[in-house]
């Protein structure tokens, strides 16, 4: 099968666009157990940008299995659509 070059480019370039898509903007991260009752009581967690994913892998770490994660902009209040709710995955035993 044969692909003509300009197929291929038109099809690729959603790929090499979303790839280098970045978060920007200060968003909070919210914990909530497997009941949905917050998991972090008065501790607010701030992340900016892209460090969003390594605040929520610590969460994650030091959370019960179950919980979720949601992530909210600062600004806006609005909860970002393309990571959150994120659940965290249950916790791999040290050997």
């Amino acid at each position: 099968m044969f692909i003509h070059p300009k197929t291929f480019a038109v099809l690729l370039l959603p790929v090499l666009v979303s790839g280098c898509l970045t978060l920007s903007g200060h968003y909070e991260l919210k914990a909530f157990d497997h009941n949905g009752k917050p998991a972090l009581g008065n501790i607010r967690s701030v992340a900016q940008g892209s460090g969003i994913y390594s605040a929520r892998n610590a969460m994650c770490s030091a959370l019960e299995t179950g919980a979720t994660i949601r992530i909210y902009h600062l600004e806006t209040g609005k909860e970002l659509a393309s990571e959150s709710p994120y659940h965290c995955r249950r916790h791999k035993k040290a050997v």
